[in-house]
C-alpha cells in the first residue's frame, strides 16, 4: 500500500473503533490556552450581554448574526471569515467596526480566548465540526447552524464532547424548536392527539436547492483564479483539497457530496425535526433511495425519494419517513389536504423568494389522524376539514414560547434557560441525514445496526460513516 493507502485505512480502523464504542468521550486539544488549561466561560448575570464571536459572517452567517443583535443581549466582539471583505461580509462588518477581525478560527482563539464565551458558527457543512470542537474544548457555548456536521462519526464526536463538557451550552440552528411548531407538537403527543404514526411524508421541492450541472459530469470543475479577498486553504478546512472553483462558494457547496447534505440535510432539520424528536425515532435501521434522478459521482440528484424505516419503540409502531426533494418530484397528497401554497411563517432565503408548486413540509399518518405541517415553525392541523372540526373541543391549549432560538440560546449561556436543540437531541437527528445521504451518494440501500451504529450490508457505505480523512493539519479535531 502507499502512504495515502495506509493513511485512509488507519483513518477508517480508528472511526470504526470509534462507533463501536460510543461510551468514549473525546479528547479536544487545547492549544493556545494558558499552560494548556482550556478557559471556561461562567455564566453571565442577568445584567451582562454574552461576549459572541461570530464564525462565517457572509450569507445565511450574516443573518445569523444580525438575529443574535437583535436579541440585544449579544455582544459582538469578533468577527471570523474565511472570506474577510468579499461583497456578501462587508456590511456585517460595517454593523460591528469594533470587533476584532480574524480569517482564521484558531488564530481568533489564540488571540482572544479569554474574551469569548460563545460562539456562532454559519459557515459551510464540512467546517462546523473543527471550529465546534475547537469552541467546546475551550469550554465556549456553541451555536452551530444545522446540519450539525457533514458526516455521521462527526455528529457522533460533537455529542460526546458535549457530554464530557458539561459546562458547556450547546444549540443546533433549527429555529422551528423555539417556535410554534415545536410548543404544539408537545403539546399533541402529551395529549395523545398526535399518537400511533406510522408513516410521514416529508417534502422540499422548491427549486432553491437545484442547479443546472450536468448530471453526466465525469469529474470536478476545473481550477479558477481565487478571489483576492478569500483564503481557500482554510476554507476547505479538513476537507481534502479541490482546487477553487466558483461553484463551491456562496451557497453551491450545499450541492457537493464533499461539501454540504444537500437539500436533505439543509431542510429535513426543519421538517422532520418535531417529529424525531417527539416520537423519539433515534436512528433508522434501513434507508433506500426509491428514487434517483441525474445520479452521480460528485453532487447531489435532481429528485430524489429516500425511505427510513425506524423501529418500534416501547408502545409506538414503526414508523417509515418517506423524503422527496426535487422540483416535481411532488408527494401523493391525501384526499381533504386543503391548500398547498407557501405557508408564510417559512422564511425566504437571502438570495430571494421561495418558488415551489408545494409548500415545504410534511403529512402525517396515524392510526386515527391524518396531520398536515409546513416547515420551521409551522403548526399541524388536522386534515381533512371535516376531522379538525371534530376534534376542535379536544386539543390542549398550546403554551407560547418565552424566547426566540437565539435568545434562548444567550439566555442559556447565561444560566436563565436551556436551550431546545441541544447536541445530545441534533446530533442524531443529524446523523439521519447523513445516513441519507450515504444512499444518495451510493445508490444503494443501507442496513444500519442502531446498537453498534455500523452499516451491516456494505463496506464501502459504512466506511463513509466517518468519510475521508481529513487533510493533514486537521487531524487533531478527530482524536478520541
Amino acid at each position: 500500500m502507499n502512504k495515502e493507502e495506509v493513511s485512509r485505512r488507519s483513518f477508517l480502523k480508528k472511526a470504526a473503533v470509534f462507533s463501536a464504542a460510543a461510551g468514549v468521550a473525546p479528547t479536544v486539544l487545547t492549544a493556545g490556552t494558558d499552560a494548556g488549561k482550556p478557559f471556561v466561560a461562567k455564566p453571565a448575570s442577568a445584567n451582562e450581554r454574552v461576549n459572541l464571536a461570530c464564525c462565517g459572517i457572509g450569507n445565511r452567517g450574516g443573518e445569523i448574526i444580525r438575529e443574535f443583535n437583535a436579541t440585544g443581549i449579544a455582544n459582538v466582539v469578533a468577527l471570523c471569515d474565511v472570506d474577510m471583505g468579499a461583497p456578501h461580509t462587508v456590511k456585517v462588518m460595517e454593523m460591528f467596526p469594533n470587533a476584532r477581525r480574524f480569517q482564521d478560527f484558531r488564530e481568533m482563539f489564540d488571540k482572544m480566548g479569554n474574551e469569548i464565551e460563545a460562539v456562532s458558527i454559519g459557515v459551510p457543512d464540512h467546517s462546523h465540526f473543527p471550529i465546534a470542537m475547537t469552541a467546546m474544548g475551550l469550554g465556549k457555548h456553541v451555536y452551530v447552524e444545522k446540519p450539525l456536521a457533514r458526516t455521521f462519526n462527526e455528529c457522533e464526536l460533537l455529542m460526546k464532547a458535549a457530554q464530557k463538557y458539561k459546562k458547556v451550552v450547546t444549540q443546533m440552528g433549527n429555529q422551528g424548536h423555539s417556535e410554534g411548531n415545536y410548543f404544539q407538537f408537545k403539546a399533541w403527543v402529551d395529549a395523545g392527539i398526535i399518537k400511533d404514526v406510522t408513516a410521514i411524508t416529508a417534502h422540499m421541492n422548491s427549486s432553491r436547492r437545484w442547479h443546472t450541472w450536468d448530471p453526466n459530469i465525469k469529474s470536478f470543475p476545473a481550477g479558477e483564479t481565487i478571489p483576492s479577498t478569500l483564503d481557500w486553504d482554510k476554507w476547505l478546512a479538513a476537507a481534502q483539497f479541490h482546487e477553487y472553483n466558483h461553484d463551491y462558494v456562496n451557497g453551491q457547496w450545499r450541492c457537493w457530496f464533499d461539501f454540504g447534505l444537500g437539500a436533505l440535510g439543509d431542510w429535513g432539520a426543519h421538517i422532520i425535526d418535531t417529529a424525531h424528536r417527539f416520537l423519539d425515532l433515534g436512528l433508522p435501521y434501513e434507508i433506500n433511495p426509491v428514487k434517483l434522478e441525474g445520479h452521480n459521482d460528485f453532487f447531489y440528484p435532481m429528485s430524489s425519494t429516500i425511505s427510513f424505516k425506524f423501529p418500534k419503540r416501547g408502545k409506538m409502531p414503526p414508523v417509515e419517513i418517506t423524503w422527496y426533494d426535487g422540483v416535481n418530484n411532488l408527494p401523493p397528497i391525501p384526499a381533504g389536504y386543503g391548500v398547498s401554497g407557501l405557508d408564510p411563517n417559512i422564511p425566504a432565503p437571502s438570495t430571494g423568494e421561495i418558488k415551489a408548486k408545494l409548500n415545504p413540509g410534511k403529512i402525517i399518518y396515524s392510526k386515527e389522524l391524518t396531520f398536515k405541517g409546513g416547515s420551521h415553525g409551522s403548526t399541524l392541523s388536522i386534515i381533512p376539514e371535516e376531522k379538525a372540526k371534530e376534534w376542535a373541543s379536544k386539543l390542549p391549549e398550546v403554551p407560547k414560547s418565552p424566547s426566540n432560538h437565539y435568545k434562548n440560546f444567550l439566555l442559556a449561556c447565561k444560566g436563565l434557560e436551556k436551550t431546545r436543540s441541544p447536541f445530545e437531541i441534533t446530533a442524531p437527528l443529524s446523523q439521519v441525514f447523513s445516513l441519507g445521504v450515504i444512499a444518495q451518494k451510493l445508490n444503494v440501500k443501507i442496513e444500519f445496526d442502531r446498537k453498534k451504529k455500523v452499516i451491516t450490508n456494505s463496506k464501502t457505505a459504512n466506511e463513509l460513516l466517518a468519510g475521508p480523512p481529513p487533510r493533514k493539519g486537521w487531524e487533531q479535531y478527530y482524536k478520541v
